[in-house]
């Protein structure tokens, strides 16, 4: 055979497989993101968090917050799930999530509309009105002015809701200008990455220190440490 014809057969025959590799890698390179959306022993984050939260709310003892998904919150899972008609596994798949009332999503994404400014300024609102409060108290406050940027009813950036006029008393005394902890900083990243132990309030106040009537008159959901969450 011709030795031109066999070169040429051979750049082919290498090209074919060069194709085959490259479907192979790029078939599994997409991968990742569904099994991102899945929570089991070993997982951390805020996600975790979340899940945690909501398992000691409803009785399943997990233990701490922490964000890890160990042996407890493993067990508690599978006790959500058996009670719930789910295969009890342990593990938080899409059936158990929505059954939890959760959505589950990547983390790398999940604050991506936020810049550094943005986390700064979060950082700074926690500090100022919640500093000595739980930590799930401080992700809490965040996670309010985050609903508020969503909500249509309010300033749709986080400067714009924080800087509403009367919105947050640590603007009105000047708190707002003290430099945030790393505390304060950790709890805004967990609010940005989605971790709301509110579910949905927009509002929260001390029944110590209110003045305002109004706020008087919101459904509380939920106390934490010396604040109430409402909506």
């Amino acid at each position: 055979m011709d030795k031109k014809v066999i070169a040429k057969r051979s750049i082919v025959a290498i090209l074919v497989l060069l194709t085959i590799v490259v479907g192979i890698v790029s078939f599994y390179s997409v991968q990742p993101a569904e099994e991102t959306a899945v929570l089991k022993l070993g997982s951390s984050g805020s996600q975790v968090r979340t899940l945690q939260t909501k398992l000691n709310r409803w009785g399943y003892n997990c233990g701490s917050v922490d964000g890890i998904f160990g042996s407890k919150t493993q067990t508690a899972v599978k006790q959500f799930q058996k009670n719930n008609g789910l295969v009890a596994d342990g593990i938080v798949g899409a059936k158990t999530a929505q059954a939890l009332g959760m959505t589950l999503s990547s983390s790398s994404s999940s604050n991506s509309s936020y810049n550094s400014s943005d986390i700064y300024l979060l950082a700074k609102c926690i500090h100022a009105e919640a500093r000595g409060e739980p930590y799930l108290g401080q992700v809490a406050v965040g996670a309010v002015v985050l609903n508020r940027v969503k909500s249509s009813a309010f300033p749709n950036s986080i400067s714009g809701v924080i800087y509403q006029p009367y919105a947050f008393t640590a603007v009105i005394d000047g708190q707002i200008n003290l430099e945030p902890n790393e505390t304060a900083y950790s709890a805004a990243r967990d609010a940005m990455n989605g971790w709301d132990p509110t579910n949905g309030c927009l509002y929260y106040y001390n029944p110590a220190t209110a003045t305002s009537s109004w706020i008087w008159s919101r459904t509380v959901k939920l106390t934490i440490g010396k604040h109430r969450f409402a909506v």
